[in-house]
């Protein structure tokens, strides 16, 4: 749960002090399995087919072969089921702030602002060497961004150019951007899709401390709940790097604008 601390009015944000709740959640375990599954198909593939790539963490397979289809066929359920759980929890909230005021959703104007899958693959078209070509744009902790009057983007959004969400930490600001035609020529419409760890979820559970983390927090007028004490630790903001130097990057860089911050008031973690 959020409150908004500047604007450029989009979607419907438009004042400092909106209260904003931002739901980040994919398809769990299901898309790290079909991500590990895939893996080993395709490593299989790349020395079948003699495919060179220039990083030995990367792997593929041609589009159209039955490793290909495989993991795009797996990676649509897992999609799937991410969008269900996001829909589900999205409910689930309305319900409760009308539980706790008295009212209704549409009373409280919770309105959807913005639901973007990251992670994931999509066909599009991009210009290569200067012809329009069609291809298969597969993002991996980054997420889409194109710019104003995109056929792609939702009516709502054709002025301002697609919304990309930008979580925060528990103790930090999240932000919203806006995809830029910069972006689209030089990262194929694409841009972060947060700041990304500093210390792996192990060294978190072994360097910080549980009540630091719950104090510092409670400090800050942050309220948290979490379904797991290591979650304090793991999800604590010391763990991540820093998200308003990732987003000033991007946005200097011109892939993609600032257009609205966001502070935490409360934060759940499942």
């Amino acid at each position: 749960i959020k409150a908004v601390v500047s604007t450029q009015s989009t979607g419907g944000i438009d004042e400092a002090g909106q209260v904003c709740v931002m739901i980040h959640c994919g398809s769990r375990g299901l898309g790290h399995q079909v991500a590990t599954d895939a893996l080993t198909e395709m490593e299989r593939a790349m020395k079948r087919d003699n495919i060179v790539v220039n990083d030995r963490q990367l792997a593929c397979a041609r589009i159209n072969s039955e490793e290909g289809q495989n993991y795009l066929k797996s990676m649509a359920a897992a999609a799937n089921y991410a969008w269900v759980n996001r829909s589900s929890m999205t409910f689930l909230c309305r319900q409760a702030f009308a539980k706790i005021f008295n009212s209704t959703p549409d009373d409280l104007d919770m309105h959807m602002i913005y639901d973007v899958s990251h992670n994931i693959a999509k066909i599009e078209q991009h210009m290569v060497d200067g012809k329009l070509k069609t291809l298969m744009m597969h993002r991996k902790g980054a997420t889409r961004a194109f710019p104003p009057n995109h056929p792609l983007i939702p009516v709502d959004y054709q002025l301002t150019g697609q919304p990309v969400l930008i979580g925060g930490t528990m103790g930090t600001c999240s932000y919203v951007l806006t995809g830029t035609e910069k972006g689209m020529e030089r990262t194929f419409g694409t841009t972060c899709h947060g700041a990304g760890r500093a210390y792996s979820r192990a060294k978190s559970r072994r360097n910080l401390d549980y009540m630091t983390v719950l104090e510092n927090l409670k400090e800050k007028g942050i309220s948290i709940r979490v379904a797991s004490p290591k979650l304090v630790m793991e999800e604590a903001p010391e763990s991540y790097k820093n998200v308003t130097d990732v987003v000033n990057t991007c946005h200097g860089a011109g892939i993609s604008d600032k257009c609205i911050k966001l502070r935490p008031i409360a934060v759940i973690k499942g």
